[in-house]
C-alpha cells in the first residue's frame, strides 16, 4: 500500500511540473490589437496553457525556457468564425460528400484539415456545421481538448438546421432512394426546437441555421434570397438554444431571412453578400456581429465567373463598405474548406481590397471574433490570465496585411506548434 501511494504522489507531482512548465517568449514588437499598436522589446511569461505577465525588463524566472522571438512582430492567436472542418474543396461539386465519402474517411481529412487550419495561426475556430458529417466535428474537438491530435480550439456546430426543398436538402436526386441530407430537415416549429435539443444533448458548441437559401435560390433578376424561416421560427430556436447556454448563427444572404433572424435574436450574421441599408441597421441596433467570408464566393483559379456570380460579388463589395461605415460588428470568418484548409489567411487580403484598414482587419480576427464567442476574457489579446495563443510574423501587418500569410511561429495554450529554425530556444 505505501509502495502504491508512492508512486501516485510521484505521478501527481509529474502532472502539477508539467503543468507548471515556465516558458518566457522574448518578443521584439508585440501587437496589440485593441489600439493598433506596436509595443518593443517585450516579454512574455507563460506558465502552463496561461499568460502570468506581460511587459519590458521583466525579471526572467529561474529555469524558464527560452523563446526568442526579438526579430520578430507577436501577436494573439487568430479566430476565424465561419469554417467547415470536415469539408474539403474536392465535396464542392453536385454531389455532396455526405452521398460519397463514409464519416471515417471524411473524420481522418478533418483531422488533417484541423491540423493545417493550426499551423496557419488560427488557434481558435467556429466550426459552423459538419457538412452531414454527424457529429465528427465533436469527436475531433474532443480529440484536440484531450491532447490526443494538434488543432486550433474548436467551438461547433454539428448539423444546421434547414427545410424541405432549402439549403443543405439534396436536389436532383433519385426520389426513390432514401439518401441522408447534409443538414437537418425540419418543417415545423416543434422539430426545429426538438432538433436543437438533439443537438445540443450530443455536443453541439453553437446552432447554426440556415435562414435563407444558397445561390441556387437568388432571384437572378432581383438578387432576392430564399427566406426559410419566419421571425417567430427564429425567436423558437434562439430561446431553446439560449435556455442551454448556446448562441445561433445564421447563414442569411439578405432580404426577408437575414431580417428575421435580426429580429429573431441570433447573434451572428453568415455571409450576408445582399444586405440593404436597412438590414445593416438593423444589425447595428441590435448589436449582431457579422462573418462576410468575402473571398468564398469568387470561383477557383482558372474557372471563369458566372453573371450571377459577378452581380452578388459586387453586392458583397458594396455590402462590406457599408457596414464597416455604419458600424456593424465584422468578426473575421472564411468559410475556410469550401477551400484549402490552411489558406484561409487570404481573406486577409480581400478585407484590405475592399477598404478594411489593417488594424481594423487584426481587430476582428482577435477582439471583435473573441467578443462574438464570448471569450473575450481567455483569446484575443495576449495579456496576463489568458491563454497563451501566440503567433509571430516577419514583417508588420499594420503596414502589410499579407505577412499574415506566413506564420513563422504558432503557440497554442503554452504548446509550440509550430517554429522557424531561426529562432532560438535555449533553456
Amino acid at each position: 500500500m505505501r509502495a502504491f501511494l508512492k508512486l501516485l504522489l510521484v505521478l501527481f507531482v509529474g502532472v502539477f511540473v508539467s503543468q507548471s512548465q515556465t516558458t518566457v517568449i522574448k518578443a521584439g514588437r508585440l501587437l496589440d490589437p485593441q489600439t493598433g499598436s506596436l509595443h518593443l522589446n517585450q516579454t512574455i511569461i507563460i506558465e502552463g496553457p496561461r499568460i502570468v505577465k506581460v511587459g519590458e525588463g521583466l525579471s526572467i524566472p529561474a529555469g524558464a525556457a527560452m523563446i526568442d522571438l526579438s526579430a520578430y512582430t507577436i501577436l494573439p492567436g487568430l479566430i476565424d468564425c465561419h469554417t467547415h472542418v470536415l469539408l474539403q474543396p474536392e465535396d464542392e461539386g453536385e454531389v455532396p460528400p455526405v452521398i460519397t465519402k463514409s464519416q471515417a474517411f471524411r473524420t481522418v481529412q478533418g483531422v488533417a484539415a484541423a491540423r493545417k487550419n493550426l499551423e496557419a495561426g488560427f488557434t481558435t475556430l467556429r466550426d459552423v456545421d459538419s457538412e452531414g458529417a454527424g457529429f465528427a466535428d465533436v469527436a475531433i474537438r474532443d480529440a484536440i481538448n484531450r491532447g490526443i491530435i494538434p488543432g486550433p480550439r474548436l467551438l461547433v456546430s454539428t448539423y444546421a438546421i434547414s427545410i424541405t426543398g432549402g439549403h443543405m436538402n439534396l436536389t436532383g436526386m433519385n426520389p426513390d432512394l432514401n439518401l441522408p441530407d447534409p443538414a437537418a430537415i425540419v418543417d415545423s416549429r416543434g422539430a426545429m426546437i426538438a432538433e436543437v435539443r438533439r443537438e445540443v444533448k450530443y455536443g453541439a458548441d453553437w446552432i447554426k441555421l440556415y435562414a435563407t437559401g444558397t445561390m441556387r435560390h437568388i432571384n437572378p433578376k432581383t438578387l432576392e434570397p430564399l427566406s426559410q424561416v419566419s421571425k417567430e421560427d427564429v425567436e423558437a430556436v434562439v430561446m431553446e438554444a439560449r435556455r442551454w447556454g448556446k448562441d445561433v448563427a445564421a447563414h442569411a444572404y439578405g432580404g426577408e431571412g437575414a431580417r428575421n433572424s435580426i429580429l429573431g435574436g441570433v447573434r451572428s450574421l453568415e455571409h450576408g453578400m445582399l444586405l440593404d441599408d436597412e438590414i445593416i441597421r438593423l444589425m447595428v441596433q441590435r448589436g449582431v456581429y457579422w462573418c462576410p467570408t468575402l473571398s468564398v464566393y469568387f470561383p477557383l483559379e482558372g474557372t471563369e465567373m458566372t453573371d450571377l456570380q459577378r452581380k452578388v460579388t459586387q453586392r458583397h463589395r458594396e455590402s462590406f463598405q457599408k457596414a464597416m461605415r455604419m458600424g456593424v460588428k465584422i468578426a473575421f470568418g472564411t468559410d475556410v474548406g469550401a477551400y484549402e484548409h490552411g489558406t484561409g489567411n487570404r481573406e486577409f487580403a480581400r478585407m484590405a481590397e475592399y477598404g478594411m484598414k489593417p488594424a481594423d482587419i487584426l481587430r476582428s480576427a482577435t477582439i471583435t471574433a473573441s467578443q462574438l464567442l464570448r471569450m473575450e476574457d481567455q483569446i484575443g489579446t495576449i495579456e496576463s490570465g489568458k491563454f497563451a495563443d501566440v503567433i509571430a510574423v516577419a514583417g508588420n501587418p499594420l503596414d502589410d496585411i499579407t505577412v499574415l500569410n506566413n506564420i513563422t511561429f504558432v503557440m497554442k495554450e503554452g504548446i509550440v506548434y509550430v517554429e522557424s529554425k531561426s529562432e532560438r530556444r535555449v533553456r
